[in-house]
């Protein structure tokens, strides 16, 4: 380590406020979009996304740049870094006024975008003049570069009223340039390369300087830095257009007020890091995400009129935020932004002082991807939802989420220090003045401390009994689930009769939502039963389908119902679509490896069949009254005599929740040895296994659940003249009794083996319907066409419960490989644990499924006519899994080729594949 003893406080100074000033030049370059995108957005007639996307752009850049800068400066040093980063910058800046289409000017953006890149040099540069207790401060007063933004904001709309916004981008490249030159004959190399330099010694390759970003903790702070700073340059960059939208305010006010923002969420990041030297990081992001919450929630309000039926007549008043209130909150909200941005900061040369560019680097990384997505989403709500508050929802819901980890993850930390003190306390710790030693550490009646189902007797004796009822009453509750996260898929195709007016891109989207709502809820679900115990999240899960059940059934009975509510319940329907993967997690923990593969088939098949129940019930019930006149009053069908119950659609599977909920809280367990933090959980992202298991899991549940979703559409498109729909829902019924009849086959066979040739079986179907949709016009092309697909089905649901039979046999294998020097137990428990994570996490990754077949389908029929260019990449896709399989699992030498065969598998790893340690990852103990 280098002595900053010997380093004088005007050469720290000298780094440092050059250092600024280089970034403050760097960041108004940045965010120039701001106030020219104004004007070629008029000049071009750019939608809202559009421009977006070029606002963002430049972010894009400049953020992914950002991990590379920052190892590049830990090797090569800072100021020549940042020079060059700056002078190719300014030619990308200058050489964007000439630029006269849509394209060169994504094209030039990108350039632009380098000057973002300039922080990750900054922030290792600069801390390498100051020692620990002073970094917060010194890089605070760095931070507050971003003050440039407001620059842009100030200067630029009185250049661009005067001159055009091409004079703008000039004069930005030429002070730019100038400002690099200033750098370069003003500071001198940082104190750790001249050090390094007079030792000789190389500086670290890539790959090391890589190794803390395998670190949960580094990850989290990204996501902290993902609020504070991208939320930060996104609202930068939208609130011009937000102001002009919201308050019809000219560009020159706009961009004035935008300063407003812009300059205390910059200044006061100097504040955030003597505070946080001071009082410490926690403490400050505490303050930052609790009056974000607030300011956030305030801001998110759209303006709404009310009427209230009083006694004597209605009451109405409405509900607005004026130019004052906004402007307000918004400076309130850039102040605490400002201190958070410091305090994440504020930890990494302290946790990671060796690898501060790389660390720093992917941090700034993440936050400048927030500047460019939110952009992006802002403008993409606005045009999906009409509502201009939407941007500050989304926010809402991101500071939230980072509240409530930061709170998961330091409660964590203080259990784990005080762990044995907790074990001592009663069932009911509040009442502990009245309870008797005895009675320290009860087990609820429900945790099952002992679970051994590899022990034969055990199973015999116990064991069955337990898991049968848990499963058992799994299945219900995954029915029900698969139930409401496909009903909207029916109710959308309702809506236009009973009158509501939604366009065909609405309808599509409302179709699509569910989709990718639950296959990213399934993420954070399979990580849930270890963490809750699977009896509590069953319960909480199937709890939930209430929300999206009783919300279809109120909304769809008045045709005035917004369409932002349809895309928030929408949304909501995702719920079921998530339980899947905490549904499977929690039953894999339950079987003994010979019992697995069926047991995991059994529910997963019968839950599966909530899609063809849904398919087939609720055509059905949507045409009586099946709750009377407690249910609403009919809808009437447009132009016809005829009358339908849409809101039976939600309500009839009420009643069903309600009963399976109690079921699991008063008949499920939870298994003591299943217990698992994220963060023990988060080492199967360092199994190459599991991203096998993700691609092979998408070629079979993927393409059930997106076949499900587009099999009435494709069929109603391509065989017009035939009522086909009256059998859409015998797809996905073939597809899940095979998947809980076929089990057996795997365990008996393994399911190595039967996936291989599921894909091969899959491939000869989807070549099969390709043949019979180019000769679609014969008499009996439909039958063939609907044949082949019925294959699919089949093989999907063999496939699914083949794949999932393969995880626990190649987790098992693979902890022998990983701990051989652990006892058998603690590999088989180390075993149980990464699959129930690896089959929740598959099966995230396969149902966005859900969205991309069907969206395959509706790109393939716009770009060439037909839906064959999409079956051809289905069919590459599938060759694909035949390889891996085979490579990786089935041949000789395969990971399961001598499991499947009844040999015995290698323990000692092949020399290429070293030991793994299992629970390789840096412990979260910081914010």
């Amino acid at each position: 380590m280098h002595d900053l003893a010997t380093i004088s406080r005007s050469d720290q100074t000298r780094a440092l406020g050059m250092s600024t000033l280089a970034f403050t030049v760097c960041f108004a370059v940045w965010t120039i979009f701001s106030i020219i995108g104004v004007g070629i957005r008029e000049q071009l007639g750019l939608s809202d996304t559009q421009f977006g996307l070029l606002v963002g752009t430049p972010i894009l850049t400049g953020s992914l740049t950002r991990i590379f800068l920052g190892i590049w400066t830990d090797q090569y040093g800072g100021r020549i870094v940042n020079v060059i980063v700056m002078a190719l910058a300014a030619a990308a800046t200058f050489l964007l006024s000439y630029a006269d289409t849509y394209a060169m000017m994504l094209v030039a953006a990108l350039g632009v975008g380098l000057a973002g890149g300039s922080f990750a040099v900054g922030v290792a540069y600069v801390a390498r003049w100051y020692p620990k207790e002073r970094q917060g401060t010194a890089l605070g007063i760095f931070g507050a570069g971003n003050v440039g933004a407001a620059v842009t904001k100030f200067v630029a709309p009185f250049v661009m009223v005067a001159y055009g916004w091409e004079m703008v981008a000039q004069v930005w490249a030429i002070v730019l340039l100038i400002s690099a030159a200033i750098f370069w004959f003003t500071t001198s190399d940082d104190p750790a390369l001249v050090e390094r330099r007079r030792r000789g010694v190389k500086a670290r390759g890539a790959l090391l300087e890589l190794a803390p970003l395998k670190s949960l903790q580094v990850w989290r702070f990204s996501l902290y830095y993902f609020f504070v700073f991208g939320a930060f340059v996104a609202l930068a960059l939208w609130l011009p257009r937000y102001l002009v939208g919201v308050y019809d305010m000219d560009i020159k006010s706009a961009g004035m007020l935008a300063a407003f923002y812009s300059v205390p969420a910059s200044l006061f990041r100097i504040y955030g890091g003597v505070l946080s030297d001071r009082y410490g990081a926690r403490r400050v992001m505490y303050w930052t995400f609790g009056v974000s919450v607030a300011c956030l929630f305030l801001l998110s309000y759209p303006a709404a009129d009310y009427v209230i039926h009083g006694i004597d007549g209605d009451i109405r008043f409405t509900l607005a935020m004026g130019l004052v209130p906004f402007v307000a909150l918004i400076f309130v909200l850039g102040f605490f932004m400002s201190l958070g941005k410091a305090a994440v900061y504020k930890h990494i040369p302290v946790y990671y002082p060796d690898h501060i560019g790389a660390v720093g680097g992917l941090v700034g990384m993440m936050g400048g991807l927030g500047g460019f997505i939110l952009p992006i989403a802002f403008g993409a709500l606005n045009d999906l939802t009409g509502i201009w508050t939407s941007c500050f929802m989304l926010l809402f819901l991101l500071v939230a989420i980072a509240l409530a980890w930061m709170h998961l993850a330091i409660r964590r930390m203080e259990r784990d220090v005080v762990d044995a003190e907790l074990r001592k306390l009663p069932e009911l710790p509040e009442m502990r003045d009245i309870h008797t030693p005895s009675q320290e550490g009860v087990l609820g009646p429900h945790l099952i401390e002992d679970w051994r189902p590899e022990d034969k007797q055990f199973w015999e004796d116990k064991g069955r009994k337990i898991a049968q009822r848990n499963l058992w009453l799994s299945i219900p509750a995954l029915l029900l689930s698969f139930a409401v996260w496909m009903v909207w898929s029916v109710v959308v195709a309702k809506l236009p009769l009973i009158g509501f007016s939604f366009t065909t891109d609405q309808l599509f989207w409302l179709a699509a939502l569910p989709g990718l709502s639950g296959a990213t809820l399934r993420i954070f679900y399979s990580f849930m039963p270890p963490m809750l115990g699977g009896r509590l999240w069953t319960t909480l899960a199937t709890w939930s389908l209430l929300v999206p059940a009783v919300g279809i059934g109120f909304a769809v009975q008045n045709p005035a119902t917004p369409y932002p509510l349809f895309v928030l319940l929408a949304l909501l329907c995702g719920f079921g679509g998530g339980n899947f993967a905490s549904s499977m997690a929690n039953i894999s923990f339950f079987f003994p490896k010979a019992e697995k593969g069926n047991a995991l088939a059994l529910n997963a098949g019968l839950g599966n069949l909530g899609v063809s129940v849904v398919q087939f019930v609720v055509p059905l019930v949507i045409t009586v009254g099946v709750f009377g006149f407690i249910g609403g009053a009919p809808q009437q069908v447009v132009n016809t005599n005829s009358e339908l119950w849409l809101q039976n659609a939600g309500f009839i599977w009420v009643p069903f929740i309600v009963a399976s909920a109690f079921a699991a809280w008063f008949g499920m367990n939870d298994i003591a040895s299943m217990k698992a933090s994220f963060a023990e959980q988060a080492v199967i992202f360092q199994r190459r296994h599991n991203w096998y298991m993700c691609w092979l899991y998408t070629g079979t549940f993927g393409s059930f659940i997106g076949y499900s979703a587009g099999f009435p559409l494709l069929m109603k498109l391509q065989f017009p003249h035939i009522d086909a729909l009256q059998f859409a829902f015998l797809g996905p019924l073939v597809g899940a009794l095979s998947r809980s009849a076929t089990g057996w086959v795997s365990d008996k066979f393994g399911g190595g083996r039967v996936t291989l040739w599921v894909f091969v079986a899959m491939i000869a179907a989807v070549a099969g319907v390709l043949y019979f949709l180019s000769i679609k016009e014969h008499p009996m092309a439909f039958w063939g066409f609907f044949a082949m697909f019925m294959v699919l089905f089949f093989a999907t649901g063999v496939g699914n419960a083949s794949t999932f039979q393969m995880i626990p046999a190649i987790m098992r294998s693979e902890m022998d490989r990983l701990m051989p020097g652990t006892d058998a137990a603690v590999r088989q428990r180390q075993g149980d644990k990464e699959s129930a994570a690896i089959i929740g996490f598959t099966s995230a990754v396969a149902a966005y499924g859900a969205f991309f077949i069907p969206k395959s389908y509706g790109s393939s029929i716009a770009m060439t006519g037909g839906p064959e260019a999409a079956l051809w990449g289905f069919l590459i896709f599938y060759v694909s899994c035949v390889a891996l399989t085979w490579a990786a699992y089935t041949r000789k030498g395969g990971l399961l080729h001598d499991i499947e065969r009844g040999g015995r598998p290698s323990a000692v790893p092949p020399p290429s594949l070293p030991p793994e340690n299992p629970n390789r990852r840096t412990k979260d103990r910081s914010v």
